[in-house]
């Protein structure tokens, strides 16, 4: 199959992009830089030069592709508690998913994935989650939903719009896991609200390899909104743990705690409750994650060391 990819270069574009070729995938990407498009055509991908925002350019690069993977984001890491700190991903999310779809309409493309996050949903407390649920995303964190719309749009003009609601990242080359670890380093267990609140995760390799799944499904009935964490969500506490215990330092303070809930309504989203299921993304696809658990996956050799 010939995918085009953006964010071919982010986090988890890093994993997805080799994850892909090892299955057997024709890879293309978007390129913005020399330097990136390098660094795309040294893992066997063709790198072509376009904005996120240029629909006649897209529409060009896409054509020919049997799927667009948009997973080009600028979610931050521990900033992320501020509104200011999503205004590029906001943009992205808006404006880039539009210029996507738009153009993989244009061009013929038959199945399009788009990335978003399951950290949207309202605070459900002990309460598991599906894609069912509440969705609560205050300004700066609601352009996610847009994104969604468009993939929506998608599936509505007769092809298969797929969104892949992760959980929060971690693993090698996570901006916000390599933070976490160093603070711990420190001592430090990193937690954003109630200690007793679930988080549920995703290690970048686990993503990776949905993504790849989702190429899988019959596009006659891939479309819909899959959540892709986990299989078993953690506490606050427990994960702020775990991220000591990969690094061999037992947490003697918890930061910044309750305190996040100060800086504004952007922080709901790194303070809430998210005990979010993934059966029904497992139903379709037979994907499993390889680390069952944030503590799995931070106990890995390549995570810790990261």
């Amino acid at each position: 199959m010939k995918v085009f990819v953006t964010g071919g270069t982010g986090a988890i574009g890093r994993f997805v992009i080799p994850a892909l070729i090892d299955a057997g995938h024709e890879v293309s990407a978007l390129a913005r830089d020399d330097a990136k498009a390098s660094s795309l055509e040294a893992q066997g991908t063709h790198p072509v030069h376009v904005s996120l925002f240029d629909v006649e350019g897209l529409t060009a690069a896409f054509a020919g592709h049997d799927a667009v993977a948009n997973l080009a984001t600028s979610i931050p890491p521990t900033k992320a508690a501020f509104k200011a700190a999503w205004e590029m991903n906001t943009r992205i999310r808006k404006e880039g998913s539009t210029a996507v779809v738009d153009a993989a309409l244009a061009a013929g493309v038959p199945r399009l994935i788009q990335e978003s996050i399951s950290f949207m949903m309202a605070d459900g407390g002990d309460r598991w989650l599906d894609e069912d649920s509440p969705v609560d995303a205050p300004p700066g964190i609601d352009a996610g939903l847009v994104a969604e719309r468009n993939a929506a749009r998608f599936t509505e003009a007769g092809r298969a719009g797929v969104v892949l609601r992760f959980g929060f990242f971690y693993g090698p080359g996570s901006a916000q896991s390599d933070e976490f670890l160093r603070a711990a380093r420190r001592h430090i267990g990193p937690r954003a609200g109630r200690p007793r609140a679930y988080q549920s995760s995703i290690h970048l390799a686990d993503a990776a390899s949905a993504v790849v799944a989702t190429l899988e499904m019959p596009v006659e009935s891939a479309s819909g909104v899959y959540n892709v964490v986990d299989d078993e969500p953690m506490t606050k506490k427990a994960y702020a743990n775990a991220l000591g215990e990969a690094v061999g330092k037992r947490p003697w303070i918890y930061l910044p705690g309750r305190l996040t809930r100060l800086v504004g309504n952007s922080s709901i989203v790194v303070t809430r409750s998210s005990r979010v299921r993934n059966d029904k993304f497992k139903a379709a696809t037979g994907w499993r994650p390889k680390y069952r658990s944030a503590r799995d996956g931070l106990l890995a050799r390549d995570t810790a060391d990261a």
